[in-house]
């Protein structure tokens, strides 16, 4: 009898150490997200002014994409995206947060439908401990916080950008400004400068998870303006005059060494070879930060490929090629399915995904392209690109619709529409049959749509002129 009793019990350890080694084998995933960054100013992308050798190194040791999308050229609708693997406009998040909202909507619907599953949920759903880290920009009401909506952890603020430093007076002006450490307001007297803490908090939650997957949301508001940089890394640029510029560099030295600290802090843990790492920019380079598109024109909140092509770079030893250039398109909607995919797991049923988990196109195992067309809209102003070459825009009655070869002409200088009346005509019913998908906006973007219409004209080129229509 103690003989069974004793195989039982070894029987007994044999099954929770197969279980455990399986839960071990699940990879550990982080997304990070850069804010406002320009898609010239990234070392890997060729820019040559800012080192980012940290941003780089996850290129060099996995995938970039030249040809990589967020669904939205502003903040809050590119992370609903981001967050949630479809298109945002099917639960009518449009715009970025504003006070807006169009009947039968309210103030208490402005921000991402509780009724929508994010990558928090899904990975949860999958075994998973969740935290999300800095920037939140999805809601400001209590029903749209990170710790309702599939996190476990929440460490950051749910507005959409605020001060590096901590406000004077020890207390935040308001509470979409205000950091949160899970329920609880951190003092302001307490807060050294908000890259470093969110760096700090990453790794601290790495260190505390170590034995089981997590996944981290890391939405950096670096570099997004205000231009709060920290005086020492300025110096390191003695030969950039334009002090905004300068703040930008310093700001951006900033974010990578964070990238550094926690790519580091994985390999010290033995959590390296195990982890899938995503870096993306929420964005194009806004008009007031500084920052560069180098040879993409136009800027953030335009459909002009500065705002809407970003840096996109996927690191996972073993699964994903290292030193690879992706040039086929790919989406930031990808993200939530490529992270479930990436553990094998299952998505929650019942709800609408539009990306792809991009890890069997990345190794080979599928050889066409992860989508054949993408869409964008935000209020008067839309865009349909297809496949390798051909991307049309269109911004109202009183502007032409815009037709452009993106593989002869990556700067979008000639348009065109008239010479190619069937591809144009055939681009606009795709992007009329993909507005049919989509639910009207729930709330309107203060700037209307005046703005997207000037923008979008042939003859405004340059920061200068896009200043005037944000």
């Amino acid at each position: 009898m103690k003989r069974l009793v004793f195989k039982a019990f070894l029987l007994c350890i044999s099954c929770v150490t197969v279980v455990a080694q399986a839960q071990q084998k699940k990879p550990n995933v982080i997304v990070i997200v850069s804010d406002d960054a320009g898609y010239a100013d990234f070392g890997c992308y060729g820019g040559k002014e800012i080192p980012t050798p940290n941003i780089d190194a996850l290129a060099k040791n996995g995938t970039l994409f030249t040809d990589a999308y967020v669904s939205a050229s502003v903040c809050a609708p590119s992370r609903a995206g981001i967050l949630t693997g479809m298109y945002q406009q099917r639960f009518g998040f449009e715009h970025n947060i504003s006070e807006l909202p169009v009947k039968p909507y309210t103030l208490n619907d402005v921000g991402m439908d509780p009724k929508i599953k994010t990558i928090g949920d899904q990975m949860k759903h999958n075994g998973y401990r969740t935290i999300a880290i800095g920037k939140w920009h999805q809601g400001d009401l209590p029903q749209y916080f990170p710790l309702k909506r599939g996190f476990d952890e929440f460490y950051g603020f749910v507005g959409g950008h605020r001060s590096f430093f901590g406000y004077p007076g020890g207390k935040a002006p308001s509470h979409e400004l205000a950091l949160f450490d899970n329920d609880k307001i951190v003092p302001e007297n307490t807060i050294g400068y908000l890259t470093d803490m969110f760096t700090d908090k990453a790794i601290s939650f790495v260190k505390e998870n170590k034995s089981k997957p997590f996944f981290m949301y890391l939405a950096y508001n670096a570099v997004h303006v205000p231009m709060n940089a920290k005086k020492e890394l300025m110096d390191r640029f003695p030969n950039i005059t334009d002090p905004g510029r300068k703040a930008y560099a310093a700001m951006m030295v900033s974010l990578d060494d964070g990238v550094g600290e926690l790519v580091k802090t994985l390999k010290e843990q033995n959590l390296y070879d195990n982890t899938l790492i995503v870096f993306v920019n929420d964005n194009g380079a806004a008009t007031g930060n500084y920052a560069d598109n180098g040879k993409l024109r136009g800027l953030k909140g335009s459909k002009w490929e500065g705002g809407i092509r970003v840096a996109y770079i996927m690191q996972y030893p073993d699964q994903i090629p290292a030193g690879k250039v992706y040039s086929k398109m790919v989406s930031g909607l990808d993200i939530m399915p490529t992270a479930v995919g990436a553990g094998k797991g299952e998505l929650i049923s019942g709800q609408v995904t539009d990306g792809k988990n991009l890890i069997p196109y990345l190794n080979n195992t599928i050889k066409k392209a992860p989508h054949d067309d993408l869409f964008w809209r935000r209020g008067i102003a839309a865009a349909v690109r297809e496949g390798d070459k051909w991307k049309l825009i269109r911004s109202g009655d009183t502007n032409p619709v815009l037709l452009f070869n993106l593989k002869k002409d990556i700067s979008e200088t000639k348009n065109l529409a008239q010479s190619h009346p069937a591809k144009t005509k055939k681009l606009l019913a795709k992007l009329a049959a993909w507005e049919k998908t989509i639910d009207n906006p729930h709330w309107l973007s203060p700037y209307g749509d005046k703005n997207q219409i000037l923008k979008h004209r042939m003859e405004v080129i340059g920061r200068e002129m896009e200043l005037k229509y944000p």
